[in-house]
């Protein structure tokens, strides 16, 4: 799924998601585009501007998802975007707490980061 993205790799994703650039780019985002458009995460739109494609849009969410999991476990108050809460609460990974109050991770949530973990160690 993320082609072994580095850290850097995944913040020049969000910043071209964030929204279109106005003059330069930043320095992580142009030392990253090469390897972001060979992978197909981004391209150039006809202006030049560079643009998320399908699959950089995907990888992003998927990694909000993957980093709302881990807040949930850590914090059962944390707050989550109401994309990923949906997601995650579809998939049975969160539930809601009974107070209201923020989720709780499932078996299944914990099973899921338990796998993240060991495939990335």
């Amino acid at each position: 799924m993320n082609d072994g993205l580095t850290r850097d790799e995944f913040d020049a994703l969000g910043q071209i998601g964030s929204g279109p650039q106005h003059g330069r780019v930043s320095a992580c985002v142009a030392r990253n585009t090469k390897r972001l458009i060979g992978l197909k995460y981004i391209s150039h739109e006809r202006n030049g501007t560079l643009v998320l494609t399908d699959k950089g849009k995907q990888t992003l969410f998927i990694r909000s998802c993957i980093d709302g999991l881990r807040a949930v476990a850590n914090d059962p108050g944390a707050k989550l975007a109401a994309d990923v809460a949906m997601f995650l609460g579809k998939k049975g990974h969160i539930s809601v707490r009974a107070g209201g109050d923020g989720f709780d991770i499932t078996e299944k949530g914990r099973e899921s980061l338990a796998d993240i973990d060991s495939s990335t160690a």
